[in-house]
C-alpha cells in the first residue's frame, strides 16, 4: 500500500495560443469578386468606347449567330468589329467587309451607241406623230378640204409641218399678218396634236419672191415674222403650250419650196418644225460662249467644232491639234 503513496502526479497544462488552421476557401473566392469586378469595368469600359453601328452588329450576332455565320452580313464579322472573326467563317481573322465599304464596280458607257438609240427612238416617235396627224386629216372633215395645204415630211431636223398657199386660198390676207378662218382651224387642230409630244417645236414664215416694201421700209421679212408669231399665237390659244417653241423665225423669201419658180403661191407658208433631239440641242447651244486661249488658234478651231458637232477645221488644223 506504501507504494500507492508514490504515485507520480501528472499535470496536463494547455497551452491558449494562436488560431487554429481554417484552410484557403477564402482565396478562391476574393479571387471570384476581383476577376468579376474586372470583367464588369472591362465590359463598361467596351461598352463606352464601341459605335452604335458595331453594338447593333454584336446584338445581331446574339440573336442570330447562325444566319451571321452562313451567310454574312452586318454583324460581329465586319472588320471594324471589336469581335475577331466574320464572313462566312468566324474563326478568320480578317472580318468581312460591309457592303458600303466595296469599291464600286466601274461601268463603261458606249455614248455613240446610245446616241444611235436615242435618235433611233425619236425618228420613230416623230414618224408615228406624222402618221398620226394623217389620220386626224382624213377623219377630221374640216381638216380633209384644206388637206393639200399640208404638206408633212420627216427632215434630218425632225417633222417638218408646212401650211402652204393655194392660188385662191391664202392662209392670211394679202400683205397682212393676219389669219384666214379656215387657217385658225387648220392650228387649232395641229396645237392639240402637238401639245402630246416632249417635243420642242420651231415656227418659220416665208413669203415668195413678189417685191414687197412699204413707205415705212416694211418688207417681206418684216410680213414673215410678223406671219410666224401670228401663227404661235393662234397655236397657243388653241392649247399648245407656251414653252414648247424655242424659235419664231421669218425668212422671207430666202428659202422657197419651188425653187424653179420663186413666184409660186405654194411658197408663201408657215414652217412648224416638230425637231428632234439633235437640232433641240443644237437650238439651245445657240449663242453659248466658248473659252479658249488666244495662244492656241487651232485649239480655238477644234473647240467650235467639237461645239457646233461638226468638223469644220482642216486636216492640218487637226492633226497638228492632236500633236499638241
Amino acid at each position: 500500500m506504501a507504494d500507492e503513496g508514490q504515485r507520480p502526479i501528472i499535470v496536463k497544462r494547455i497551452k491558449k495560443g494562436g488560431h487554429g488552421h481554417h484552410g484557403g476557401a477564402w482565396k478562391i473566392a476574393y479571387a471570384d469578386f476581383v476577376t468579376a469586378m474586372m470583367a464588369f469595368f472591362l465590359l463598361m469600359w467596351l461598352l463606352g468606347s464601341t459605335t452604335k453601328g458595331d453594338m447593333e452588329g454584336i446584338a445581331s450576332f446574339f440573336k442570330t449567330p447562325l444566319k451571321v455565320a452562313m451567310q454574312g452580313g452586318s454583324g460581329s464579322g465586319d472588320s471594324s468589329s471589336i469581335l475577331q472573326g466574320g464572313g462566312q467563317d468566324l474563326t478568320r481573322r480578317n472580318g468581312q467587309v460591309k457592303k458600303g465599304d466595296t469599291p464600286a464596280d466601274k461601268k463603261t458607257y458606249d455614248l455613240k451607241a446610245a446616241r444611235a438609240a436615242v435618235e433611233h427612238a425619236d425618228a420613230e416617235r416623230l414618224q408615228k406623230l406624222k402618221e398620226r396627224i394623217q389620220s386626224t386629216i382624213e377623219a377630221n372633215p374640216v381638216l380633209q378640204k384644206y388637206k393639200n395645204q399640208l404638206l408633212l415630211d420627216v427632215t434630218s431636223e425632225g417633222l417638218r409641218i408646212q401650211i402652204v398657199d393655194e392660188k385662191n386660198r391664202p392662209m392670211f390676207e394679202s400683205a397682212k399678218a393676219e389669219l384666214q378662218p379656215y387657217t385658225r382651224d387648220i392650228l387649232d387642230v395641229l396645237a392639240l396634236v402637238l401639245n402630246d409630244v416632249p417635243n420642242k417645236l420651231s415656227l418659220s414664215g416665208h413669203t415668195d419672191s413678189t417685191p414687197y416694201m412699204t413707205a415705212s421700209g416694211y418688207s417681206n421679212w418684216e410680213l414673215s415674222a410678223d406671219r410666224a408669231n401670228a401663227s404661235r399665237r393662234e397655236l397657243v390659244r388653241g392649247g399648245l403650250a407656251d414653252d414648247k417653241m424655242l424659235r419664231v423665225v421669218g425668212l422671207a423669201a430666202a428659202n422657197h419650196l419651188d425653187r424653179k419658180d420663186p413666184f409660186n403661191p405654194i411658197n408663201r407658208r408657215i414652217s412648224i418644225l416638230v425637231m428632234n433631239k439633235r437640232t433641240e440641242e443644237a437650238v439651245m447651244r445657240d449663242g453659248a460662249a466658248l473659252e479658249v486661249s488666244g495662244e492656241n488658234p487651232d485649239a480655238a478651231v477644234q473647240a467650235v467644232a467639237a461645239a457646233t458637232g461638226g468638223g469644220i477645221a482642216a486636216p492640218e488644223q487637226a492633226e497638228a491639234a492632236a500633236k499638241k
